[in-house]
């Protein structure tokens, strides 16, 4: 009987594990594409997430939530540490604003305007030409390994929503890593220039 309600509690102690773990990775990475462009690389990223009651109501109260897209491009090599050729951040701050009763998704200087939640959270989800290294940067014709994921920068709250986010896991929404293969395009070879031969003396007939 002693070892039947041992294993019960072990059961039961794993059943609550496997639950903070998956809470913890409530955003879902369902899709990332690296393009070269003449701009330089870009990445198209789709992701699946939901707010819990808890950050549906702070936001629509007027707490802006900030989401950070992470980005890294690694090369490995056998013989040393790998190298870190790109990382990059994307941060989207999503807010509600009474007066206009409008959602708004900004980056930088970007900003839209959405009349619903769920409209602002569709285009939260699916990132779209991302400069994540520009034409400057040299990649080698191997193999790298691109890494992303997505998350609540809790930070950046007000700090009583960040004290909450401290004791709450409420507040945590994250993805885990999606990492993948990548490998630049070839770069195509300089046309030959074909001249006319010149005669001596540099006097064409």
């Amino acid at each position: 009987m002693r070892g039947i309600a041992l294993l019960t509690k072990l059961l039961a102690a794993f059943a609550c594990t496997a639950a903070l773990a998956a809470h913890a990775d409530d955003i879902e990475v369902r899709d990332a594409r690296l393009v070269s462009v003449d701009e330089g690389l870009v990445l198209d990223a789709d992701f699946a997430f939901t707010l819990n009651p808890r950050l549906e109501e702070a936001v629509s109260n007027g707490v802006p939530l900030y989401f950070v897209v992470d980005f890294e491009l690694t090369r490995p090599r056998w013989w040393w540490l790998d190298e870190k050729t790109v990382s990059k951040r994307l941060q989207l701050r999503l807010a509600y604003h009474a007066l206009s009763r409008q959602y708004r998704l900004s980056t930088g200087l970007l900003q839209q305007s959405f009349g619903t939640l769920q409209e602002a959270l569709h285009v939260l989800q699916h990132v779209r030409n991302w400069v994540v290294a520009e034409r400057g940067v040299t990649l080698e014709d191997t193999d790298y390994v691109a890494a992303l994921r997505m998350r609540l920068d809790t930070t950046l709250l007000p700090k009583p929503f960040q004290i909450n986010a401290l004791t709450s896991r409420d507040w945590s929404l994250e993805s885990p890593w999606l990492r993948f293969k990548f490998r630049p395009l070839p770069k195509p070879l300089a046309p030959v220039e074909t001249r006319e031969p010149t005669p001596l003396g540099g006097i064409r007939r």
